[in-house]
């Protein structure tokens, strides 16, 4: 079934009519066989379905959904194209030192079984604790020594219990025959789960499908803030929620908090805690990624938040799931793809076999696409029926449907979208970076055009308190 069919059976409303939707162009974009620029068309299509749905319950009136598939894919890098003017006036791409030193330590390497493994370094403290588990130094040639002292399960086994981010490379077929992977597989795509009940709630008034809709985002890095964004760019009041000592990489917060807000919030401050459940009473979507059993100890999880405020929203995004033995461990873009069998397609060379990841961070960006289309369901159920929602996806599971599409035959040589390729599709703004350069909705309306009514804004430069 295609990406397509299978997000709108999880609408669990008639399709579409035939020409509502236009999704052009095909793959291969990048250098992979795996359909990236389906899926992604697939993902951000049906949250153009779901806004219509929104759109009809307000206006009475549905609008043409456009998507091409090179825009699709652009969407999957968009933190690439994310560019800054420097003193000279001239744009230059934004990165983060740190972050990228600690991700040219990630890498896929052999285990003493002959097995692949990839540790991830992605942050800070991360990097510390992985390095102090390997007894390694920060380069790849002192952890591919430290790696190849393990086999790899014991060494995963041992990541999992050190809380950090790593894990055996498999085949699909070995991860469909994990327990892990068995009970994702018999799970949709997108869990839409009823919580509790309330009495429907109509759409807010206003000139766009999401105005008045209050959403907390308390994600980070990578696939929740792109939920977040996308409910900013269809007119929500997105207020991002974080702290000054939590960790994160700021080019991508710059790229991902087009049309939020953003306050501080030390949760582990009864009082500040107090505010946000403040701000819970009067919203409608709550969205968190962090792992289930961390936001239960906070006692911040779905059926105590929708007690507090009957008809949320509540969405939950990870690595692993909400369910299955895995499910406590944290993960990343690279984890999903070792996990699934993604990586284990690998590459064939003179020097031998090796897994190799994607040239996108695709698990990612489109998980938050479908976090995004599932809210937007979730609220429609709201205004036709009522109740308090819990919506949940997770990186292995989207992974799992970027396999289950298949893969293109022959690839072109130097398959690739650089900036100059995506140019077009680039806006400017103004923000506390100054002038940036950054890439657009890519989502196409007819009628409610999307767009981010904010800049990019400071981290913490907010209060901690509605717009309206």
């Amino acid at each position: 079934m295609s990406a397509f069919d299978k997000l709108m059976a999880i609408r669990d409303l008639p399709l579409p009519e035939k020409d509502e939707v236009s999704i052009t162009g095909s793959d291969p974009v990048l250098n992979t066989h795996f359909r990236l620029a389906a899926t992604a068309s697939a993902a951000i299509a049906g949250i153009g379905v779901a806004v219509n749905d929104l759109w009809e319950l307000k206006t009475g009136r549905r609008q043409a959904i456009a998507i091409d598939a090179v825009t699709a894919t652009a969407a999957l890098k968009s933190k690439n194209y994310f560019q800054a003017k420097n003193a000279n006036g001239v744009f230059e791409n934004v990165t983060d030192a740190s972050h990228e030193a600690n991700r040219g330590l990630t890498g896929i390497f052999q285990t003493k079984d002959g097995r692949w493994l990839l540790p991830h370094f992605g942050l800070d403290h991360l990097r510390r604790r992985m390095l102090d588990l390997l007894q390694a130094d920060a380069n790849t040639e002192s952890i591919a020594k430290a790696v190849a002292k393990w086999d790899a399960l014991e060494l995963e086994n041992a990541i999992d219990e050190a809380r950090v981010c790593g894990g055996m490379i498999r085949t699909n077929e070995e991860w469909l025959q994990e327990p892990h992977g068995k009970i994702l597989a018999a799970k949709p795509v997108v869990e839409i789960i009823k919580i509790g009940d309330s009495e429907p709630e109509p759409m807010p008034a206003g000139d766009r499908p999401l105005s008045g809709i209050k959403a907390l985002d308390l994600t980070r890095i990578l696939a929740g803030p792109i939920t977040g964004r996308t409910l900013a760019e269809h007119g929500a009041d997105v207020l991002m929620v974080s702290a000054p000592h939590l960790p994160q990489v700021w080019s991508y917060v710059a790229d991902t908090s087009h049309g939020k807000r953003s306050c501080y919030l030390d949760l582990r401050d009864e009082r500040e805690k107090q505010t946000l459940i403040d701000l819970v009473k009067t919203a409608d979507v709550f969205s968190q990624g962090y792992r289930p059993d961390k936001i239960n100890q906070m006692g911040l999880g779905p059926e105590a938040l929708a007690e507090i405020r009957p008809g949320l929203v509540y969405v939950s995004i990870n690595c692993y799931g909400a369910d299955g033995p895995f499910s406590h461990r944290g993960g990343w873009e690279q984890i999903a793809q070792i996990m699934t069998g993604i990586a284990a397609e690998g590459v064939q060379s003179s020097s031998g076999y090796k897994p190799k990841t994607l040239p996108a961070a695709a698990n990612d960006y489109i998980t938050g696409y479908l976090g995004a289309y599932g809210t937007l369901l979730a609220l429609a159920r709201r205004a036709r029926e009522g109740g308090s929602y819990h919506v949940r996806v997770s990186l292995c599971q989207t992974g799992m449907m970027i396999y289950d599409q298949g893969k293109v035959g022959t690839l072109p040589e130097n398959l690739n979208l650089g900036m100059s390729d995506v140019d077009s599709l680039c806006m400017e703004s103004d923000s506390h970076l100054g002038r940036i350069k950054h890439l657009a909705p890519v989502l196409s309306l007819s009628e409610t055009r999307p767009y981010w009514a904010l800049p990019t804004p400071k981290m913490g430069s907010n209060d901690p308190r509605w717009l309206g």
